[in-house]
């Protein structure tokens, strides 16, 4: 026999289920339930973001921006004596305006601070000391845009070259790969090519040289370093 069903008056709660209003009214007040619950804690957090959205753009307006100014006005007079290749003034200073060293050590955390320290690595570099050119060239670190990826490029090459002269051949090797993915020039990139083809022939991995070389061939033709780079590519193939 068919079960007959119920007219019992449906409860609220059933009501509530086709009610839009009340199922409104239902959500709001757990809503309530909720940040009555649970307040505290979330202005405490709003307020923590707050704090620190406002100390970094203070930090910057303050401090940071203003630092860099005053480095890049420090560092003015000796970027013309390198230009001038006047390296140990550069280097130095001349007792009236700072040299890199002085920006480096004096506006530290800067941009302009680290382009000064890749600055003086080269200097010491022109100067035959290659403990400090290595060691401020290493107080360097990466930049974006175009014209920072060139330098990028410039001091793991130049990091490269002075490893060479060590006759740490191994490690050089490494800052040529750095330099080559630093960027990507018909200039510094075949150039950096074949310094990591001859590190490598350097250590003996002649196959990795080779790698290196037949990159120059296929991809930068038109280089000065493609002219005569069919010739390494040969010599280095003899070895495998």
């Amino acid at each position: 026999m068919a079960k007959r069903k119920s007219t019992a008056p449906r409860t609220k709660a059933s009501q509530s289920e086709k009610d839009p209003e009340a199922q409104i009214e239902n959500a709001l007040g757990k809503t309530e339930q909720w940040f009555e619950k649970n307040w505290k804690a979330l202005t405490t957090a709003v307020a923590a973001v707050l704090i620190i959205t406002a100390g970094i753009f203070a930090y910057d307006t303050f401090i940071r921006t203003p630092k860099s100014n005053r480095a890049a006005d420090a560092m003015f007079v000796a970027e013309q004596l390198f230009i001038a290749g006047d390296w140990a003034t550069a280097l130095n200073g001349d007792g009236r305006n700072l040299g890199f060293v002085d920006v480096v050590a004096s506006y530290g955390g800067t941009r302009e601070a680290r382009l000064a320290a890749h600055y003086a690595g080269i200097c010491y570099l022109r100067q035959g000391e290659l403990d400090n050119a290595l060691e401020y060239l290493g107080k360097y670190r990466a930049v974006k845009g175009v014209p920072g990826e060139v330098i990028n490029a410039e001091n793991e090459g130049l990091k490269g070259d002075i490893l060479v002269q060590k006759g740490d051949y191994a490690t050089a090797v490494g800052h040529f790969r750095s330099a080559v993915d630093a960027t990507d020039n018909v200039f510094t990139t075949p150039m950096y090519l074949k310094k990591l083809g001859l590190a490598l022939e350097a250590i003996g991995d002649y196959a990795g040289a080779v790698a290196a070389y037949q990159r120059v061939v296929d991809h930068y033709p038109g280089s000065l370093e493609a002219r005569d780079i069919d010739k390494l590519v040969f010599a280095a193939e003899q070895k495998l």
